[in-house]
């Protein structure tokens, strides 16, 4: 029994007997006058009522007592609870649609009137709506996961510096983006897996295929250990989910940092421990899925990024993070081929696969590539319904008997939430999440959901040791990839959590030298271009 209730009923006992004591007295001395007798029984009466409601105060000051301590008890449970379910889930974070705290449409522990032996499997949700099948004791569940994103773009004007070299056009057309299914949950409680498949890029050379098959052990609170295919937590571009951008695609510069040897479908291994305020992680990683195994040379790294929330409050954030991503040995097509490397991407836009700022292969027989690495320096920082982001990246390829190639590049994007929701912060992977809509879009409710402006500029520059108007043939250390500056516009519209549709339109600005003669274009003659393009994404994500 609690100490407040012995309390109670010790004074309860002592007040009784008190009572007792004095109407024995006054039985037992000589009778008083009829007056003065009424007069002592209402004093009697008075005195027992006070008592009384004292006792009844003091009973109720206890119990307040006892119901604050039931409460504060019960928040530091449901606080263990919702520790305990993120690190079991710690593994969705690969999915599209990364989860919050799971809760159950029944009591999560065994009601009292059944025994575990009659406890029932029971379906639980989390606040995105994700579902998923969990046993009675919660130690195992299997759940869906999904996401479909639908492009349309076109490139509305395509002028290239010069009509002998160099890209002519990009093409207008339609690519189903993503087309992920797959499933998620936890077994025996401490252990997380996923496995996610893309069908989709069906106008892209991005391969398909499996995008996560991975196994994660949760049982020390706040980290993650992690072996198999996955999305990667390298740059903090990379580490923000794909249906969580602000844009259609992540910055050129972010692509390429990540193409070294992480990004997505990669085979990883590896740990990240994190909080509310920090994030650290370090992995090593191997070829993409879908990679040729066959009589070839696969790639081997690693990558270490460590990031703090410095300031962190209700409506406010500021974040800061360093990564770097080491290239240990690079892949070769086969048996005697050199060990080579590209840089490069597309425009930002996954309609057209050509890459206008590329360095072409990098490493010959003579010369491959040994070794390389990217540095990267990350920032983001989020006031009310204001919201940043930008990284600086330093990329360095080695190769045999040459000197080291440099290249650089970064970006900076902002956006402006109109209906006046935020970006919050995903402590799992060192990023941000989408915004969520208040009023979700109903005609019935007058809701219409949320809507968010953006901008974005990049910049990427992969010409090494190459002046301009020289032959590339007089210096095999050059590489001339051409600068690329990209300015981006964006209208995205939340109708609901699930459901998103984004409108984008970037000014492209390449410029390269040409480091070849031909009959067209004398040596060191532009063979760059500018182009627009205006694309939308409908995407759905759970």
């Amino acid at each position: 029994m609690g100490k407040h209730a012995t309390n109670a009923i010790g004074g309860a006992v002592i007040a009784g007997a008190s009572w007792l004591a004095m109407a024995s007295s006054a039985f037992a001395a000589d009778p008083p006058p009829p007056q003065d007798a009424a007069a002592a029984l209402r004093a009697q009466v008075a005195q027992l009522i006070r008592l009384v409601q004292s006792l009844a105060e003091r009973d109720r000051r206890e119990i307040e007592t006892l119901t604050t301590e039931v409460r504060a008890l019960q928040a530091r449970l449901d606080q263990a609870e919702a520790a305990r379910t993120a690190g079991q889930t710690a593994a969705l974070l690969a999915a599209p649609n990364p989860p919050g705290h799971f809760t159950g449409e029944g009591a999560r522990e065994t009601p009292a009137s059944a025994s575990p032996e009659t406890a029932e499997p029971r379906v639980v949700q989390n606040e995105t709506h994700r579902f998923a099948f969990e046993s009675a004791d919660g130690r195992y569940s299997i759940g869906l996961t999904g996401v479909v994103q639908f492009d349309a773009g076109a490139y509305v004007g395509f002028h290239p510096a010069s009509p002998f070299a160099g890209p002519q056009a990009l093409s207008n057309g339609v690519n189903a983006r993503r087309a992920r299914i797959g499933i998620a949950g936890t077994a025996m409680g401490d252990f997380g897996y996923a496995f996610i498949y893309d069908g989709g890029n069906s106008s892209d050379q991005t391969p398909r295929g499996i995008e996560t098959a991975q196994i994660i052990y949760t049982g020390l609170r706040g980290a993650a250990f992690e072996i198999g295919y996955s999305n990667t937590y390298f740059t903090l571009d990379q580490a923000t989910s794909s249906s969580d951008l602000l844009f259609l695609e992540r910055a050129t510069p972010s692509n390429i940092a990540t193409n070294l040897n992480a990004g997505d479908f990669r085979a990883n291994a590896g740990a990240r421990f994190f909080g509310d305020r920090y994030w650290l992680g370090g992995y090593v990683t191997g070829p993409a899925s879908g990679d040729s195994h066959t009589q070839t040379g696969e790639r081997f790294g690693a990558f270490q990024r460590i990031a703090v929330q410095a300031v962190n409050g209700p409506d406010y954030s500021l974040h800061l993070g360093v990564g770097v991503d080491e290239l240990l040995r690079a892949p070769n097509s086969g048996v005697g081929t050199p060990d080579t490397l590209t840089l490069g991407d597309q425009p930002e836009l996954r309609i057209d696969p050509t890459a206008l700022a590329t360095t072409g292969p990098i490493g010959t027989a003579a010369n491959p590539v040994t070794r390389g690495y990217v540095l990267d320096v990350e920032t983001a920082a989020a006031w009310r319904n204001l919201f940043w982001q930008g990284e600086y990246y330093r990329y360095r390829v080695d190769r045999a008997g040459l000197a080291n190639a440099d290249f650089a590049g970064g970006y900076g994007e902002i956006s402006w939430t109109l209906t006046g929701e935020h970006h919050l912060y995903n402590p799992q992977a060192g990023a941000y999440f989408r915004i969520r809509p208040r009023r979700p879009f109903s005609l019935a409710d007058g809701g219409w959901g949320a809507f968010e402006v953006a901008g974005r500029f990049s910049y990427v520059d992969l010409g090494a040791d190459f002046p301009s108007g020289a032959a590339l043939s007089k210096d095999p250390a050059a590489i001339d990839g051409g600068r690329q500056r990209i300015y981006s516009l964006g209208l995205n519209w939340y109708p609901n959590d699930l459901v998103r549709l984004m409108l984008d339109y970037s000014h492209i600005d390449y410029d390269k030298a040409n480091g070849t003669a031909t009959s067209g274009d004398p040596l060191g003659a532009a063979v760059g271009a500018t182009a627009d393009s205006v694309a939308l994404r409908v995407q759905v994500a759970y």
